[in-house]
């Protein structure tokens, strides 16, 4: 795809003379700057900061898509998701998912259970950090009947990147408020009351189930596609003693197969 310079030009002049934008603003001005570069079919901005629900900030899907991409990814599969991995780990850049995903994530059930239904063939992202500890996310997706995108395309939007970076930077500042505001909510929107403790879906899953933290932090690594091999490099432990701990765990849980591990990982979700 050339570059169509007119669109590229008529998306900057809407930032001249705006020291601020309000996110569909904005988010239209970032998706009119890429689809001047690249062809692409969705467009998705979150924010993430640490362990809490990421808050989406702009996205061009419908109201039935909007249900997969967002609605049920804030519920809980974001915690398994390579790109709520990268936000975690504080990684700035433009990386296609192929790149963060983990060995074993395209036959995790993680993937056949939710990632298989947004029909996507790739997605890039473009990571910005910002000083008060929040990481936004700005997905580009293609379906498989649009392919992957070429790398040409990817040259492109690499080089966007400092640009971007800057725009994102400036233009959604601030956003420590809005998770402050979602953490008083609680779950589902619904108020605490003066005594309930702030509880983040992340440390709750595993609450009252009798896991070590180790079982924890390898049942987490296996639900995001992880093999036994990779387990043992990232926690520095033998393949046989990441095993070992992976059928205690089921037996602990009551369950065979990752199947059920899935399963159950979803009830706990608050």
């Amino acid at each position: 795809m050339s570059t169509n310079l007119e669109a590229l030009f008529q998306a900057f002049s809407a930032t001249i003379g705006k020291p601020a934008m309000d996110d569909a603003t904005f988010g239209e001005t970032f998706r009119q700057m890429m689809s001047s570069l690249v062809r692409f079919d969705y467009l998705v901005v979150f924010a993430y900061r640490g362990k809490e629900r990421p808050v989406d900030l702009y996205s061009t899907f419908n109201a039935k898509e909007h249900i997969i991409f967002v609605t049920l990814y804030q519920a809980g599969p974001y915690l398994l998701d390579p790109f709520y991995q990268t936000a975690q780990d504080r990684r700035a850049g433009v990386f296609r998912m192929r790149e963060l995903a983990p060995d074993r994530f395209f036959s995790s059930e993680y993937y056949r259970t939710y990632y298989v239904q947004t029909g996507l063939a790739e997605e890039i992202g473009f990571f910005v950090t910002t000083d008060d500890d929040i990481t936004i996310a700005l997905s580009l997706m293609r379906r498989e009947e649009t392919g992957v995108f070429p790398a040409a395309e990817f040259a492109v939007l690499k080089q966007a990147e400092p640009l971007v970076t800057a725009m994102v930077r400036h233009y959604w500042s601030g956003l420590g408020s809005r998770f402050d505001t979602q953490r008083r909510s609680g779950p589902r929107g619904r108020k605490r009351g003066a005594g309930e403790k702030a509880l983040q879906p992340a440390d709750a899953v595993w609450r009252g189930l009798n896991l070590t933290s180790r079982e924890t932090a390898i049942v987490d690594l296996v639900l995001q596609g992880h093999s036994s091999e990779s387990i043992g490099l990232k926690l520095n432990i033998s393949t046989g003693t990441v095993k070992v701990h992976r059928r205690n765990v089921y037996r602990k849980l009551g369950i065979s197969s990752q199947t059920q591990l899935l399963s159950l990982y979803l009830q706990n979700l608050t």
